[in-house]
């Protein structure tokens, strides 16, 4: 069952959010090149002085008001890889948490400016692996993708940059929200291989768009607008577990059940008992399941 929306908030009670991120650097690769953030935002109080007794005891922490989680997956499995998304991770967290005006009314009014605020945040995060790639000397090296979801009840705003994917569970119905920027799905929506070929090709793990990327793959984040449900699952995940799992095996084991690190970790292990053949993220935002 699921839970009753907080009357005073219209949103769903802090205790009945259920978030877990998990990340591995699988079986093969040397070193992990993912990076991944998962926070909620609110609104703090700071007591400076008062008169009343143990203060202490007040509430300085309010209701929350937006979740925040981001997956960035380092390209290349170099070093400049695992440099460049946790670079664009801390630059998004910087920007979100001191710039970032949020519309945390989710106005419909307010909404093209909070996406222009998205895209600016993330173009931030483009411009900040750039300048580093550029004073190390690898400006072709240092390169990730980027998938950030920003849920303000009852939205969630989708932003991508590369293959790293947003999938929304719903009813049963797994839904993939995002498009991967590879050459293979560019020929696929072209008309010039189909939908098998693509998902066989090489191509599918050569980016056309990555923050960080250069004149190949320039920055070109697509924003996505989600309106929320109680029973809603959202997964961010990295391309670790996607090129093991199909979307019909992950909706299988979302399906069963269970409390986000539990589905976590099932997808992890599934990933890793296939092989583990590249880095493994994986992002899960849930309502706690009631008897």
């Amino acid at each position: 069952m699921a839970p009753a929306l907080d009357q005073q908030t219209g949103r769903p009670p802090r205790q009945d959010i259920d978030v877990f991120g998990i990340t591995h650097r699988g079986k093969v690769r040397e070193t992990n090149n993912d990076h991944y953030l998962l926070c909620s935002l609110r609104k703090h109080i700071e007591i400076h002085s008062t008169s009343l007794p143990a203060p202490e005891r007040l509430p300085h922490e309010g209701e929350w008001l937006a979740y925040l989680g981001l997956v960035a997956d380092g390209v290349g499995g170099s070093k400049a890889g695992g440099q460049a998304s946790r670079l664009a991770t801390e630059a998004l967290y910087d920007y979100v948490a001191h710039s970032l005006r949020c519309y945390y009314t989710a106005d419909p009014q307010l909404e093209t400016g909070f996406v222009a605020n998205l895209h600016k945040a993330v173009m931030e995060a483009h411009a900040h692996v750039r300048q580093a790639a550029e004073e190390s000397g690898e400006s072709e090296g240092m390169a990730t993708t980027l998938t950030m979801a920003l849920s303000v009840w009852p939205r969630a705003y989708i932003v991508q940059v590369g293959d790293s994917r947003a999938y929304r569970l719903r009813n049963g119905e797994l839904e993939c929200i995002t498009r991967d920027q590879t050459v293979a799905q560019a020929l696929h929506d072209a008309g010039a291989i189909t939908r098998s070929e693509a998902d066989r090709s090489p191509m599918k793990h050569v980016l056309t768009s990555a923050l960080g990327g250069g004149e190949s793959s320039p920055a070109d984040p697509v924003t996505s607008l989600l309106d929320l449900e109680t029973d809603d699952l959202l997964l961010l995940c990295s391309d670790g577990l996607t090129g093991h799992l199909k979307d019909d095996e992950i909706r299988t084991i979302l399906e069963r059940g269970g409390s986000a690190k539990q589905l976590c970790r099932t997808l992890l292990d599934e990933a890793l008992d296939r092989g583990g053949h590249d880095n493994v993220t994986v992002l899960i935002g849930k309502t706690r399941e009631r008897d």
